[in-house]
């Protein structure tokens, strides 16, 4: 099956006719669908579908006489809220595609070629970006995991049973697999436009986290309370938002308040609590300390002038990672492909974290706009990515 059938049968799920943006929030009917598309095209394929207790899948091309360790490829199959078609299932519907690239060659691997698609890798449900790798590689405590909830509620115990998972979170087995793990990805900002280049392979990823920042104040009647009189954090939380955007661009850093509550969220009241997160994301480790620092001491100022009271907890935090260079170099090099830093969150992250020779492809992103229903690649560009994915399994497996 071509690249185009792979990613015209699974693109009409979970998309909103109103905005085209997707809802394929994990554990929910749409990112089911998804998965279930997903296991089916890997029996199509006599594939062998290994499942973890933390909701990641695997599934291995294992030719009569492959050895071990095998090489990993694959992404994740949910999005952000009103998200983009690309992120993620790209990667998935591109290692598909390319086993059966592979299989038209005549090419017969002599290591096991692997196809994941991870669970929760957004963080869009649960709160907590790559939940699926942090659990499958030892990196999230299952206690701790288990205590999470999403916005309504709901733990994560109980999502995955209701989506007929059985539930056993910790370290999975099939990582013991694992030799080395490629991901490829649509990209998400413009450097191969600028280089206009189709093909990129990464060096890095920036590091980044989650702050909840949690502003206190005095509710009260929006009529008849006189402005002195008031302690709004919504005005606390209205400086914070504007100290990070002005501290971020100073730094040539990234800083946005993406999520807001509010209580008791009336139109006539003054906000008792504002609940505000704030994505942070920098070159250095140091860079990111210092940002959220300085974000944080402008707004506990301005909560001082405000009588209202401001707590900040971090709620995630990803330390840099470099790529292993070698693989890169053993990548890059034949092709000639660009070799650049990103400041987005992958699994690819993650499992390098845990030890493993990583490595990411891109592929051109034209707006280079992402986590949005405009996120969007051409399909030469999707194609030439399968081909590169190709090329790469067969060089790792050769």
């Amino acid at each position: 099956m071509t690249f185009e059938q792979l990613w015209h049968a699974l693109s009409p799920v979970g998309r909103s006719a109103s905005s085209g943006g997707y809802f394929r929030q994990p554990f929910a009917s749409a990112e089911r669908e998804c998965h279930a598309w997903f296991l089916e095209e890997c029996r199509a394929r006599d594939l062998e579908i290994e499942q973890d207790g933390n909701g990641n899948t695997v599934a291995w091309w294992r030719p009569p006489g492959t050895a071990q360790p095998g090489v990993l490829t694959g992404s994740h199959l949910d999005s952000v809220l009103d998200g983009g078609a690309y992120d993620g299932p790209l990667g998935v519907v591109s290692s598909l595609a390319a086993i059966d690239v592979l299989r038209d060659r005549g090419f017969v691997p002599d290591r096991p070629i692997g196809v994941a698609a991870f669970a929760e890798e957004e963080g869009s449900r649960f709160g907590l970006a790559c939940l699926g790798s942090r659990l499958a590689t030892g990196a999230m405590d299952p206690a701790a995991a288990a205590e999470l909830r999403d916005r309504d509620g709901v733990p994560l115990l109980d999502a995955m049973g209701d989506a007929g998972l059985s539930p056993a979170l910790g370290p999975a087995e099939w990582l013991k697999e694992v030799g080395c793990f490629v991901e490829l990805h649509v990209e998400q900002g413009r450097d191969l436009v600028d280089r206009e280049a189709p093909i990129g392979v990464a060096s890095e990823i920036w590091p980044h986290g989650r702050w909840r920042f949690d502003f206190t104040g005095e509710a009260n009647h929006a009529g008849t309370t006189r402005m002195e009189d008031r302690h709004d954090p919504m005005l606390t939380y209205a400086m914070t938002a504007l100290a990070a955007n002005k501290q971020a661009r100073l730094a040539g850093e990234r800083a946005t308040f993406g999520r807001v509550e509010v209580a008791p969220n009336g139109t006539n009241a003054v906000p008792s609590r504002v609940t505000a997160w704030l994505d942070a994301r920098c070159s250095t480790d140091d860079a990111v300390s210092s940002l959220v620092a300085e974000i944080t001491r402008q707004g506990s100022e301005r909560a001082e002038r405000d009588g209202t009271a401001l707590q900040v907890t971090a709620e995630s935090v990803s330390g840099s990672v470099a790529f292993d260079g070698d693989l890169a170099a053993r990548i890059a090099g034949p092709s000639g492909w660009p070799v650049i830093p990103t400041a987005a969150g992958h699994d690819a992250g993650i499992l390098s974290a845990a030890g493993i020779p990583t490595a990411m492809l891109f592929v051109r992103n034209p707006t280079g706009i992402s986590h949005s229903p405009s996120e969007y690649a051409r399909t030469a560009d999707c194609l030439a990515g399968v081909d590169a994915l190709a090329d790469t399994l067969e060089r790792l497996t050769s």
